[in-house]
C-alpha cells in the first residue's frame, strides 16, 4: 500500500479511513488525508506498540490489515441496527428509507448458505466488459457458454443464490487471459446493496478485485459501498426526499417500471415508518 501522511490526498487514504471508522475512530471518511485522521492514526499507533509519527508506512498498513481482516464472527458479519442508524445520520436519511432499500434489494440478506456474498451475474454486461478490454465477445459467444455470455439483456439464465457463482466462474473461465476475471467480476452485482462490480473504481476502489474481496467480509462493507456510491452519482437528494421512481431510475436503470422498483420500495418505506 502507498505510504500516506498528513495532507495525502489520494484514493488509498479513503482504504485508510474506513478501515480506522471500523476500528471505532469517528473520522470523515474521504480521499484527504486530514488533521483529523492524523489525530487517529497516531491514537492506533500509540495503542499498537507503533512509532507514534502519524505516518502510514509498511508497519502501520500491516497491523491496520490485521486487524480488519480477522475472520470475523457471525454477529460481526451481518448488519445490526446500530449501523443502519450510523449511517441514516451519516447521510440524512431517514431510517426508515435506509431499510427499505436494504429489503428490495436483496431481501435484507448479503451474504449466502456458503458464506459468499450475494450476487447476480449479467452475462449482457459481461459481454460489454470484454469489449471494454479489447476482446471481442463474438469469438466466445456460442451455444455452450450461452448462459453466461450475449449481448442483450435477458433474465433467462438467472440461477438464483449460490448457483450464480457457477455462471461467474464459468465466465471466468472461458480464457486463461486475466482480463476475463476481471471482466467477468465486473459484471456481478454484489452484496445487501447490489452494487455492480463495474462501478469499483468511480466509487473509490482500488480495481474491482479490491472491491470483491471488501464484499467478502461483511454486510457492513456492502453499507459502505452503497454509501459512497449514492454520493458518486449524486442519488442521495432522491433518498431523502423519498422520491421512489427517481431513486429507482438512477439506482436500478430505465427498466425499474418492469420490475416496479419504485412501488416496492415505498411499500418497504410505508412499513418501516410505521414501525
Amino acid at each position: 500500500m502507498k505510504l500516506l501522511r498528513y495532507y495525502t490526498k489520494a484514493p488509498e487514504v479513503l482504504t485508510l479511513c474506513e478501515i480506522l471508522h471500523k476500528l471505532g475512530y469517528s473520522i470523515r471518511i474521504s480521499d484527504s488525508f486530514t488533521l483529523e485522521v492524523d489525530t487517529a492514526v497516531k491514537d492506533f499507533q500509540r495503542k499498537n506498540a507503533l512509532v507514534v509519527d502519524g505516518i502510514v508506512g509498511v508497519k502501520t498498513w500491516q497491523v491496520l490489515l490485521e486487524k480488519n481482516t480477522r475472520p470475523a464472527n457471525q454477529t460481526d458479519k451481518f448488519l445490526k441496527e446500530s449501523d443502519l442508524v450510523g449511517f441514516a445520520d451519516q447521510y440524512g436519511l431517514e431510517l426508515a428509507a435506509v431499510k427499505a432499500v436494504n429489503e428490495i434489494e436483496s431481501s435484507g440478506k448479503g451474504f449466502l448458505i456458503n458464506n459468499k456474498p450475494k450476487i447476480l451475474f449479467e452475462g449482457h454486461i459481461f459481454w460489454n466488459e470484454l469489449k471494454k478490454r479489447g476482446i471481442d465477445p463474438n469469438s466466445y459467444y456460442s451455444a455452450s457458454h450461452k448462459d453466461v455470455l450475449y449481448p442483450k439483456w435477458t433474465k433467462i439464465y438467472y440461477q438464483g443464490g449460490v448457483k450464480e457463482y457457477d455462471r461467474l466462474n464459468e465466465a471466468i473461465t472461458l480464457s486463461s487471459d486475466p482480463k476475463f476475471k476481471d471482466a467477468a467480476l465486473s459484471s456481478a452485482s454484489w452484496g445487501c446493496f447490489q452494487i455492480m462490480g463495474f462501478h469499483a473504481k468511480n466509487i473509490g476502489y482500488p480495481n474491482v478485485s479490491d472491491f470483491v474481496a471488501r464484499m467478502e467480509i461483511s454486510e457492513g462493507e456492502h453499507l459502505n459501498a452503497f454509501g459512497k456510491f449514492l454520493e458518486v452519482n449524486n442519488i442521495l437528494i432522491h433518498l431523502r426526499n423519498k422520491n421512489w421512481a427517481g431513486f429507482s431510475k438512477a439506482y436500478n436503470g430505465a427498466g425499474y417500471k418492469q420490475n416496479k422498483y419504485d412501488e416496492k420500495l415505498a411499500k418497504a418505506y410505508l412499513k418501516y415508518s410505521k414501525n
